[in-house]
């Protein structure tokens, strides 16, 4: 319903008081006919009451021009400058202004307190304002599952998140569904299944073991016949070899789901473009020319993400939603190492088939392993595990037994796990 005053004259509400206070009218009727509530209806008579010849029911808006001070005017320009430089390089992933960004930066570092309306309208005057950019498709921004652990959004993003770097980076990093909360974010400068590997341990030694995960198909994830021509086996159709990935997957009876498009994956893109909106100016603005002040800062983006801000879809604290669901709906199973392992270097590991020889030996890219307790001509699986950088641990098992332990030099093994 439109305001009172757009629907009624002065002299019209006048006589309907009037008539009120004379009790010719009641007051339920009066209420009804003008559309308002009990609270407005008694400051109107009120208001008459005071001055029956100047009462109104219009009234005029006054315009307020708030002046700034010239410094918070010169450090709106200064980040504007900023974005400006970065929209303009291509091998920067920004395409827009971020305006609620400028004034969480002139708050967090100048501490002045400025609206985003007062930097839009700045920005517009300055020519620092690009029209909004007409999007392909739309995505249903709604939460779909129904518990946490139901869904855990997983997937790597390639970018220069510093124009000052001398290199791309991967950012890898692993969504819950329902909450929202980034469980994983992690900058690495190459992409492998270890990488991939360690997000997953990370998530599940914390919180257990969830229903499903969500990715993409890339070949880490996913084999697909046709597509990965170095793995391609003329007996294997598409999703028959798995890869590391789907492997320690299935060990722990975690569903795998594989979108088969980048829109299928709305809800981990819509994080990662706040991400890489937040991390790329935050690091331009830094000098940032090395990963692990990159990662520095990404933590401490995550730790507001997850903490402090509350999330446009589910109008919740993610931190706040993930707490409150474990404990009433949460689909996460308590960490147990499956049968027959005996750690978690069992299962978190990188996994190579091979045939014990002979002479109770296994070769792996021509490097020999004499086995203890080995049997000739058994198939043998070995778990490698990487200790650090320089050197893994291998892990033969046989018949479902353990049966030894080694460790080599991952120059020997010739497996990239970093």
């Amino acid at each position: 319903m439109t305001q009172i005053h757009k629907r009624f004259e002065d002299s019209q509400v006048k006589d309907l008081i009037s008539r009120y206070l004379r009790k010719e009218i009641g007051r339920s009727y009066v209420q009804e006919i003008l559309g308002i509530k009990r609270r407005r209806f008694f400051a109107l008579v009120k208001k008459f009451r005071e001055d029956a010849k100047k009462f109104s029911i219009r009234y005029s808006r006054e315009t307020i021009n708030r002046k700034i001070s010239p410094d918070i005017e010169k450090n709106i320009l200064k980040e504007l400058e900023i974005d400006k430089k970065l929209i303009e390089d291509r091998d920067v992933p920004l395409k827009c202004y971020n305006y609620s960004y400028v004034r969480d930066r002139l708050d967090g570092k100048y501490k002045q307190i400025v609206s985003v309306p007062t930097i839009i309208s700045r920005a517009k005057k300055n020519g620092y304002y690009l029209g909004k950019i007409t999007k392909k498709g739309s995505h249903d921004r709604e939460v779909l599952t129904n518990y946490t652990g139901e869904l855990i959004q997983h997937d790597s993003s390639h970018h220069k998140w510093s124009p000052y770097a001398t290199e791309k980076w991967y950012l890898i990093t692993s969504l819950d569904d329902f909450s929202r909360y980034i469980f994983y974010a992690v900058l690495v400068k190459r992409e492998t299944s270890w990488t991939h590997i360690q997000a997953l341990e990370s998530v599940i030694l914390k919180y257990g073991f969830p229903f499903s995960f969500y990715t993409d198909s890339h070949s880490i994830f996913r084999f697909v016949q046709g597509r990965d021509s170095f793995w391609r086996n003329h007996y294997k159709v598409t999703d028959e070899a798995d890869p590391q990935w789907r492997q320690i997957l299935v060990e722990c009876n975690i569903k795998p789901i594989n979108a088969l498009s980048p829109q299928a994956k709305g809800k981990i893109e819509r994080p990662y473009r706040w991400l890489q909106d937040r991390l790329v100016r935050t690091c331009a603005r830094e000098d940032v020319t090395d990963i692990k002040h990159a990662q520095l800062i990404l933590n401490s983006i995550i730790r507001k993400y997850n903490f402090q801000w509350v999330h446009s879809t589910t109008k919740e604290i993610p931190h706040i939603r993930l707490k409150r669901a474990l404990k009433e709906n949460s689909l996460f199973r308590e960490f147990k190492l499956p049968a027959p392992f005996v750690s978690t270097k069992d299962i978190f590991c990188l996994r190579v088939k091979r045939t014990i020889d002979a002479y109770r030996r296994v070769s792996l890219n021509n490097l020999l392993f004499n086995v203890k307790n080995a049997i000739p001509s058994e198939p043998a699986v070995l778990r490698i595990y990487p200790l650090n950088k320089n050197v893994s641990e291998v892990r033969f098992w046989c018949k479902d037994k353990l049966i030894d332990v080694q460790r080599a030099k991952n120059s020997d093994l010739r497996i990239n796990f970093f």
